[in-house]
């Protein structure tokens, strides 16, 4: 398992679990919950921010935030 942050790009994972509750929430509320697909799309310079799609929409996550999602591969 690793954090979304250091995933490659345009592979697919799924989402293990989010560490911090609060964003756990907030992620609930667009979509993003365990057991869904996640891809990364694209990283910023210094990987902040981090474009996924999930749920078939794209969202944007700080760095910081990507760090609180363990991901498995597919």
């Amino acid at each position: 398992m690793q954090k979304l942050s250091c995933i490659a790009i345009g592979k697919e994972y799924i989402i293990d679990t989010i560490n911090d509750a609060e964003l756990a929430q907030k992620l609930l509320e667009m979509g993003c919950t365990p057991g869904e697909k996640v891809v990364v799309e694209r990283k910023a310079p210094f990987n902040d921010p981090i474009a996924i799609v999930v749920s078939g929409f794209m969202l944007s996550l700080r760095k910081e935030d990507a760090e609180q999602i363990i991901v498995k591969q597919l």
